[in-house]
């Protein structure tokens, strides 16, 4: 089953509960993908493009509900919080800093780095073997770290 059909029978279920708030996450969902699918002219989003779009529409909750945590607006943080739990359901199992860890120290074998000056061969073969499974800033500060030593 395709990503788009999964989340259009998502939003019939959320319809039948009379589910508002999470309706609302998952038509936002539904509209990232379709703006993406009509901008590219074949009418379709590929898996690893709609779970891009998953994970920074993730992103943005997140960084929307610490901003309204830090300003003590706690209603519109609680918000923020449900929808990207929705969202998060869509996406695949993050990896642990123990994972990235392992994939850091093998990347760094596999292209002979040796310094913080070779961090971007490193973080060209994390950021496409990794994609979709940690935050870029993490894998960044883990390759920092190791490189540094």
């Amino acid at each position: 089953m395709s990503f788009s059909v999964r989340i259009n029978d998502a939003i019939k279920q959320a319809m039948l509960a009379k589910e508002k708030e999470r309706l609302a996450a998952l038509r936002d969902i539904k509209s990232k993908l379709l703006l993406e699918a009509t901008s590219g002219g074949s009418g379709e989003v590929s898996e690893e493009a709609a779970l891009k779009i998953c994970m920074k529409l993730h992103k943005q909750r997140m960084e929307t509900y610490e901003l309204y945590v830090a300003q003590g607006r706690e209603d519109l943080a609680s918000d923020e919080l449900f929808e990207a739990k929705v969202i998060e359901e869509y996406l695949p199992k993050m990896l642990s800093q123990e994972e990235i860890s392992k994939e850091v120290s093998l990347a760094i074998q596999e292209t002979g780095a040796e310094g913080p000056q070779h961090m971007g061969k490193v973080m060209g073969v994390l950021t496409s073997r990794l994609a979709g499974k940690a935050d870029g800033k993490v894998i960044s500060q883990l390759v920092k770290e190791a490189l540094s030593k």
